[in-house]
């Protein structure tokens, strides 16, 4: 008993080895990261076995629109994880507690904007993406049904980010894992047997994460030896919200870029078809698979740095810093290699359509190599975070996202225009998503070690 109270404890990341306190952090985050990407992964591998590739194409989709109008969580999230690691750190239970309170009230206040909203604007988003006719509709029930349940995914998100700021990562997995699973059972149940098609796949994910998100709520009020989920502390408290949104605003812009450029993308993928719209979709399951140990690693030294910050240990951020590089680095590289061996049976899991199974395999090579570039701008950006430079990288994702990646998928494609190719080579639209991640990750190394990170604690 004693030690599964141990595993479940938060985690302190000011003593100890760094790289041990970085793994132990990680493992669990990473296995419920994911988790997390399975909730999408099963609803593109359900939908496109059992409806066909045109609803795998919808599903798809609808994803940019999706994270573009889910930013304000985002931002909460981010703010929230870096002022609760740093507070911990410094051993203040009074601030810990109001920042988790006002956490909880923002958050309510954003889910009922997003339900209203995006709602509202699904469909025209849609029409303005040029989606094609044939996927639209299942696109937009699919969009209005996740908005609708967006306080859900929404409350998962803070919450989870809570946890891991306390350096309890075990608890989020462990939760996610329940929601996961009752993600799977509902999207066969909706799909396969109730023939719901697109619509029952989103009202599968809304149920699992609402479910997901009550879980973590009831873990937090077991954590009283650390802070006081109490009602007087829920509430908004002017200080800490400022603190919140400061952080945060950087993480929530750097997620509506990201939003933004691949709605802008999805754009020119459209011009080329359903059939390459649907390889994007299982281009982009793959690649989420490829990046969580990025996401991981990057969510750790959020974590680790800002609870080391707290403790005013820096030299101890530094040491941590490039141990989880280096780990990061070394697991993306195993990655690249398992895409390269195992990347077409990885494929056909979505559909059985040969020449999209080919389609699809082709991008994920461009793609391979660049995943051990992300590490590096993950793991130094999460520093950042965690020292509280939220605006550093939200700059270079800016400039790697509109300034390089934009302007060089269209700028390919149109030059790649033949009379055989009228809408120009589809896969500079992935060459152009490398190049950017390459260059991202030497912008972040610059920046990182020109240290102005150092001065921007939040207390």
């Amino acid at each position: 008993m004693n030690g599964l109270k141990k595993l479940f404890a938060p985690v302190d990341m000011t003593v100890g080895k760094p790289w041990e306190d970085i793994v132990i952090f990680t493992v669990p985050m990473l296995i419920g990261n994911i988790a997390q990407q399975l909730y999408n992964t099963v609803d593109s591998i359900v939908v496109g076995q059992f409806v066909g590739d045109n609803a795998l194409a919808a599903v798809g989709s609808a994803g940019p629109i999706l994270n573009l109008l889910i930013v304000l969580f985002i931002g909460i999230s981010m703010g929230s994880g870096i002022m609760v690691s740093q507070y911990l750190g410094a051993r203040n239970r009074e601030a810990l507690s109001k920042t988790i309170g006002t956490s909880i009230v923002l958050t309510a206040a954003a889910s009922l904007l997003v339900m209203v909203v995006a709602t509202l604007a699904a469909r025209p988003l849609l029409e303005l993406l040029g989606t094609p006719e044939t996927i639209i509709d299942w696109c937009t029930s699919y969009l209005r049904i996740m908005f609708l349940g967006i306080a859900g995914m929404a409350y998962y998100n803070i919450l989870s980010g809570i946890l891991r700021g306390l350096g309890d990562s075990m608890s989020a997995l462990l939760y996610l894992l329940v929601a996961s699973g009752l993600n799977i059972a509902l999207d066969l149940l909706f799909v396969a047997r109730f023939h719901m098609g697109v619509a029952g796949v989103a009202l599968a994910t809304a149920i699992s994460q609402a479910i997901s998100a009550l879980l973590c709520l009831w873990r937090l009020t077991k954590l009283k030896d650390l802070f006081e989920l109490e009602w007087k502390y829920v509430r908004l408290s002017k200080m800490h919200m400022s603190g919140i949104i400061r952080l945060g605003v950087p993480s929530g812009v750097t997620q509506a870029i990201l939003s933004m450029a691949m709605l802008v993308v999805q754009s020119l993928t459209n011009s080329f078809g359903e059939l390459f719209i649907a390889a994007n979709v299982i281009v982009m399951r793959v690649d989420g698979f490829a990046m969580m140990p990025n996401f991981s690693f990057g969510t750790a030294m959020t974590t680790y740095a800002g609870q080391n910050v707290g403790a005013g240990e820096y030299e101890r951020v530094s040491k941590g810093a490039k141990q989880g590089t280096a780990m990061a680095m070394g697991t993306s590289a195993v990655i690249v290699v398992l895409i390269l061996i195992f990347g077409k049976h990885l494929m056909r899991i979505f559909t059985s359509t040969s020449e999209l199974v080919t389609l699809s395999m082709n991008m994920m090579l461009i793609l391979a190599i660049g995943y051990v570039a992300v590490a590096v701008t993950q793991t130094l950006s999460g520093v950042m975070r965690g020292a509280g430079d939220t605006m550093t990288p939200m700059w270079i994702s800016m400039v790697s996202t509109i300034i390089i990646r934009v302007p060089l998928a269209y700028g390919l494609v149109h030059l790649t225009k033949t009379p055989e190719l009228p809408q120009g080579q589809r896969a500079c639209i992935f060459i152009s998503l490398l190049l950017s991640w390459v260059l991202g990750a030497v912008i972040t190394s610059i920046f990182y070690k020109k240290g102005r990170w150092r001065e921007k604690a939040v207390h």
